[in-house]
């Protein structure tokens, strides 16, 4: 199984525990809105490794917590889960 394979399938795992997610520890209103900003610079979707990697150098949050906001996002209702395990905003600037 690829690497790509692996982390789709993870994050899909992930994204079923969405409802209880939490805003990662250390992540505050601010770092949250630069994660909004930096999703919406790469197409309101991270679907890809490149997609996440790109929001993760914008926010300097690691792969851990991107992947805790984009649950945190979903179960506060401004985002949705994508098809291999993403996630697209549906607020703001992806509305």
């Amino acid at each position: 199984m690829s690497n790509l394979m692996r982390f789709a399938t993870a994050t899909a795992v992930l994204g079923l525990t969405g409802a209880c997610a939490m805003a990662p520890q250390g992540v505050g209103p601010e770092t949250a809105a630069l994660y909004d900003a930096a999703v919406a610079s790469v197409g309101c979707e991270m679907r890809t490794e490149r997609e996440y990697l790109a929001v993760e150098l914008q926010t300097g949050m690691t792969r851990e917590q991107t992947i805790q906001m984009g649950q945190f996002r979903m179960a506060a209702g401004a985002a949705e889960p994508t098809e291999g395990g993403g996630v697209r905003l549906t607020t703001g600037a992806c509305a």
